[in-house]
C-alpha cells in the first residue's frame, strides 16, 4: 500500500503527560511535512498549536483522557473550549463506568451533548476494546452510531491494551453507514497500519509511524 495514502489516514499522536512545547511544534512540523490527516495533542496545547500551524494542519484533541468518568458537563465544556481555542476534531472517551453498569441510555445521551458542543467539527469516540466484552463492544457500535458520531476509536492507548485487527473488523461490521473506524494503540509498523486499513479503519491514531519511515530514510 503506498505511504502516502497510510499517511493521509494518520492522526500524528502525542498525548504523553510531560510532554513539551518543542515537541508538540516538532509534531506539527512532521505532520505539516509528511501531509497527515491530524495531530493529536494535549487540549492545553490546541491554541498553541494552531497559532503555529495556522491553516496548514488539522488540530485533535483529546476529551474526558484517558479514563472517561469525568461528568457530562465537563466534558462539554472542555469540548467547547477546544473548539474555540482551534481545535478540528475532538475524540472523546465514553464513561466506561455506565457502560459496565449497563446504561446505554446515559451514554448515548452523553455523546450527543459533546456531538453538539463540536459545533460541526469532526467527533471520534473512544470505546476502550480492551476493556469490553464482544457483547458491549457491538453495543457501542449501535450507540455512537445512534448518537452521531463521526467515528468509533478502538483506544487510549493509556489501558490494558491497543487496536486488534479482530476489534476493527468488528467495529466495521456493526456500525452504521456514516461511522469510521480509527484504530488506536499500539500500531507499531507499517504492515500493521496497512492491515488495519484493508480491514476497514478510516484513521490511525499512533506516534511511531513517522519515526519508522525517518528511522528508514536515515534522517
Amino acid at each position: 500500500m503506498d505511504r502516502k495514502a497510510i499517511l493521509s489516514k494518520l492522526d500524528h499522536t502525542l498525548l504523553k503527560q510531560d510532554a513539551t512545547w518543542e515537541q508538540i511544534r516538532t509534531l506539527c512540523e512532521e505532520g505539516m511535512e509528511y501531509r497527515v490527516a491530524s495531530v493529536c495533542i494535549p487540549p492545553c496545547f490546541v491554541k498553541e498549536a494552531r497559532e503555529f500551524v495556522g491553516n496548514r494542519l488539522k488540530i485533535c484533541t483529546v476529551i474526558g483522557f484517558p479514563n472517561g468518568y469525568s461528568t457530562t458537563a465537563v466534558k462539554v465544556a472542555e469540548t467547547e473550549d477546544a473548539v474555540a481555542n482551534g481545535a478540528d476534531e475532538i475524540d472523546m472517551v465514553i464513561n466506561m463506568n455506565r457502560v459496565k453498569d449497563d446504561r446505554f441510555e446515559e451514554v448515548w445521551r452523553e455523546i450527543r451533548e459533546v456531538r453538539q458542543a463540536c459545533s460541526g467539527q469532526i467527533l471520534k469516540v473512544i470505546i476502550e476494546t480492551c476493556l469490553l466484552t464482544q457483547e458491549e463492544k457491538i453495543k457501542l457500535c449501535e450507540v455512537v452510531t445512534k448518537a452521531g458520531a463521526d467515528y468509533i476509536k478502538t483506544s487510549t492507548g493509556f489501558s490494558t491494551g491497543g487496536a486488534t485487527f479482530e476489534d476493527v473488523a468488528l467495529l466495521q461490521n456493526h456500525v452504521g453507514d456514516h461511522v469510521k473506524v480509527k484504530a488506536s494503540g499500539g500500531i507499531s509498523t507499517w504492515e500493521d497500519a496497512e492491515r488495519f486499513v484493508r480491514l476497514g479503519a478510516s484513521r490511525l491514531g499512533t506516534s511511531r509511524l513517522i519515526q519508522l519511515l525517518e528511522e528508514k530514510s536515515g534522517r
